[in-house]
């Protein structure tokens, strides 16, 4: 399941363009792997274009001085995927492409704390996106953030005390949600979280940890 506050904004953000690029290729791996929401996505894409039909033109202005700054932007480096280059069935094709790769092996995760890794990609687009490997069975500490949290899920599945989200399920929390995420048993969990601001460790065992985990 997926919590609903502040999801419809972030699917409208998306349909017009208005997402962070990390926000942006979180919502668009959801779409790959969950149908859920794809026919609210392509109507507001409907609405969108509708609209766009009844807008009148505007003139461009300075028209061959933009074309010829286009057309000088150096090329964009192609990058060839060889034949056998094997992809990772837990990656939509969103999320390699921000990756840079097809698979999860040889990524250098770092430890947060016993049974919590995580990989992170840096602060891109005033946000920080990473991957987060739980442990089967393991917890994150009780946290709540300055900002939104997106959460999709990979691989396993995990619960907090919104419900429980499986692969493809898309979790929204903002700074009014305090919560602990749990790993359900039977398998590791991997995801792929996109933050504003900072986490902020919540609870006896969270304020005793903080100084020693590496955020």
């Amino acid at each position: 399941m997926e919590t609903t506050t502040g999801l419809d904004e972030l699917l409208a953000g998306y349909v017009a363009g208005r997402l962070a690029e990390p926000a942006r290729v979180l919502v668009s791996s959801h779409l790959e792997l969950s149908p859920r929401h794809r026919g609210y996505v392509r109507s507001l894409e409907a609405l969108a274009g509708a609209e766009l039909d009844t807008t009148a033109p505007v003139e461009l202005t300075s028209r061959d001085a933009r074309l010829e700054a286009i057309l000088g932007l150096p090329a964009m480096p192609e990058r060839r995927i060889q034949p056998c280059e094997s992809f990772d069935p837990r990656l939509p094709s969103s999320l390699r492409g921000l990756l840079g790769r097809n698979t999860l092996d040889g990524l250098k995760w770092r430890s947060l704390m016993p049974g919590v890794k995580e990989f992170k990609f840096g602060e891109m687009d005033g946000c920080t996106a990473s991957l987060l490997w739980i442990k089967a069975g393991r917890a994150v500490p009780s946290h709540t953030h300055d900002g939104q949290e997106l959460t999709l899920v990979l691989q396993g599945g995990f619960s907090d005390a919104d419900g429980h989200y499986v692969r493809g399920d898309l979790a929204f929390a903002d700074d009014h949600v305090d919560h602990k995420p749990v790993a359900d048993d039977d398998e590791d969990c991997i995801c792929f979280a996109v933050t504003e601001g900072h986490l902020r460790l919540t609870g006896p065992l969270g304020r005793l940890i903080a100084p020693f985990m590496r955020m």
